[in-house]
């Protein structure tokens, strides 16, 4: 546990986590993921909204539960995605600086999309039939979420993945995804424990979306352009002489 901690704290790493997490945050606050939240609740519980809203101790169990079981499906979907571009990075690392530039632009695009610029690429593939309702279908819920809405929260998704591929270790690219799971997942789990209490926050994000929106993408081209200039890499090695003589573990 303690290599862990140690890799998370040094130095490139630590802003790729952090970058990682706040991109988690921001897909789930995205128009193709929050709307669908209470009805992913209700699929991987078996309550119906006003259920999940009253409450009681074995509803909540079965929420926490079934919320956990439906991230952890999609985090298997995700931290795969973490370890191959993490090992691709490790793989053609003389070629390292070039590809990074050509994912930056990549990613200046994505960000440009997720503001709403780029008409046709902010949209999703959804799956026309569900899992039953039950527990035991909440992970295979959470494995078609990884893989079915990988288009609509593209944007913040190859960020993660370019911050994956310049780490070039597959561990490293893994953490980084488990770290954007956490920032997409605690806020689905957060709003079924919530649920009651919620309308109102989630009102506020609806009607704010195009601001959010807005700030996000540009956050998205920033990191983009960072990329392509050279200048993550700087920063990066800046970062990592803060700690001199530090190996990281992974």
């Amino acid at each position: 546990m303690s290599g862990i901690a140690e890799t998370v704290a040094s130095g490139g790493l630590l802003l790729a986590a952090l970058i990682a997490f706040a991109a988690g945050v921001l897909s789930f606050v995205s128009p193709c993921v929050l709307p669908l939240a209470p009805g992913y609740l209700s699929y991987v519980t078996g309550l119906t909204g006003a259920e999940i809203a009253e409450g009681g101790a074995a509803r909540r169990s079965r929420v926490l539960v079934g919320s956990l079981l439906f991230v952890l499906g999609f985090s298997v979907v995700f931290v795969s995605y973490g370890l191959l571009f993490g090992g691709l990075g490790s793989l053609l690392l003389q070629y390292q600086n070039i590809i990074l530039r050509v994912l930056g632009v990549l990613v200046i695009v994505m960000g440009l999309a997720f503001m709403g610029l780029i008409p046709g690429l902010q949209r999703e593939w959804r799956m026309h039939r569900m899992p039953s309702y039950s527990l035991w279908g909440a992970p295979v819920l959470g494995v078609l979420f990884g893989i079915g809405w990988t288009p609509c929260i593209g944007p913040t998704l190859t960020v993660v993945q370019t911050l994956a591929f310049s780490e070039a270790s597959a561990a490293r690219g893994a953490l980084l995804s488990f770290i954007y799971c956490l920032g997409l997942g605690l806020p689905f789990i957060l709003l079924g424990l919530a649920f009651r209490y919620a309308a109102g926050t989630l009102t506020w994000v609806r009607e704010h979306y195009v601001l959010i929106m807005r700030i996000g993408g540009g956050l998205l081209v920033l990191i983009g352009v960072l990329l392509v200039t050279g200048v993550w890499n700087d920063i990066t090695i800046w970062m990592r002489t803060l700690v001199p003589g530090f190996e990281t573990p992974l």
